[in-house]
């Protein structure tokens, strides 16, 4: 199936029926007075997360979303039925945004969770409503109102805990197949991965996190090189991002600080608050070098970028290091956990 993380719809709220203006006759009831019954609520619009459901696709292709009319009044006090509720499933993790104003109407963070996202309409008065000392045979009714319409905006943020971010080919994908079952795409070419995937880290009984591998990103993704921007999101509910550096290139003359420099500025033109999340130095593929090789090339970026949080050295083809990686992160996320 096809991976959507983003699409635009309109929804269109049932209008409330009209009220109804009558009065009773009965051949032994003269002047039996008003008796026109109110119409029904239209049906509104529902939101709930799925975690049956993993892509946005269904809303790609399926634009508008109409709920039920409610049914006008009638005579002898019979009062409309209401129209039926929508309910629209959508994925884990979606935000429902008002296309026009940007504002957020609903965040699906949890499995269950359902939100309201358009009201239906209420439905109009019958005559019934207008009876009084001074106007007992009212003719007055009012109309249903119109059902709430507006287009939106649906984003899929996928919930992970931890994000992988670095250039195409830096093994990302590898580092996921290392510490978890899940298998994306390895190849040696770049943008093997090309929509985001989801492993399952365990530690021990217990305990576990969320990983989560996103196409590269190059210098100029915010300008559309690449594959751009459009899989950033993704990192923006995470606790933690991992930037794996390759150290062995296959191009000689590619320069490992510089492209951990140009991805650290490509996060903060997309967005500051992922920029500043907690962010860990990963050098990859220490296996293809001379231990002394690869130590002095670390020692060197370092120095460079004048890193002073943490770092590792991994090769996520052998799984060196991996371990080590893997209980840092588990400790961190646990020590936040505790902190909030």
């Amino acid at each position: 199936m096809k991976f959507v993380d983003e699409a635009f719809i309109d929804l269109v709220a049932g209008d409330g029926g009209n009220g109804m203006a009558s009065f009773r006759r009965e051949k032994y009831i003269p002047e039996g007075g008003p008796d026109g019954g109110d119409g029904g609520k239209g049906g509104s619009i529902y939101a709930i997360a799925d975690e049956n459901i993993n892509t946005l696709i269904d809303y790609r292709f399926a634009r508008i979303h109409r709920a039920q009319k409610g049914e006008n009044g009638r005579g002898a006090d019979c009062y409309g039925a209401g129209g039926d509720d929508l309910v629209l499933k959508m994925p884990v993790g979606t935000v429902i945004t008002d296309a026009e104003t940007g504002v957020i109407i609903a965040d699906l963070d949890k499995h269950g969770v359902k939100e309201m996202i358009a009201k239906g309409g209420a439905g109009g008065l019958g005559n019934l409503h207008f009876k009084s000392s001074t106007n007992r045979a009212p003719r007055q009714k009012t109309p249903g109102e119109e059902g709430e319409k507006r287009r939106v905006q649906l984003e899929l943020k996928v919930l992970a805990d931890v994000g992988l971010l670095g250039y195409p080919n830096a093994g990302k994908s590898t580092l996921v197949r290392a510490v978890s079952a899940a298998k994306p795409k390895v190849a040696d070419y770049p943008f093997t991965t090309l929509a985001p995937s989801l492993g399952v880290v365990r530690i021990g009984y217990g305990q576990s996190f969320v990983i989560a591998d996103i196409p590269g990103l190059i210098e100029g993704a915010s300008e559309g090189a690449g594959l751009g921007h459009q899989f950033l999101r993704h990192l923006q509910r995470t606790k933690l991002i991992l930037h794996l550096v390759d150290i062995a290139p296959f191009d000689e003359n590619a320069d490992p600080v510089k492209e951990a420099r140009a991805l650290a500025a490509e996060l903060k033109k997309y967005d500051a608050g992922l920029h500043n999340k907690p962010r860990w130095l990963v050098f990859n593929k220490v296996d293809m070098l001379d231990p002394a090789e690869a130590d002095k090339r670390i020692k060197d970026a370092l120095k460079r970028l004048r890193w002073t949080k943490p770092w590792f050295a991994i090769s996520g083809l052998t799984s060196t290091g991996t371990q080590e990686l893997v209980h840092a992160i588990g400790k961190h996320i646990l020590e936040n956990a505790e902190a909030k």
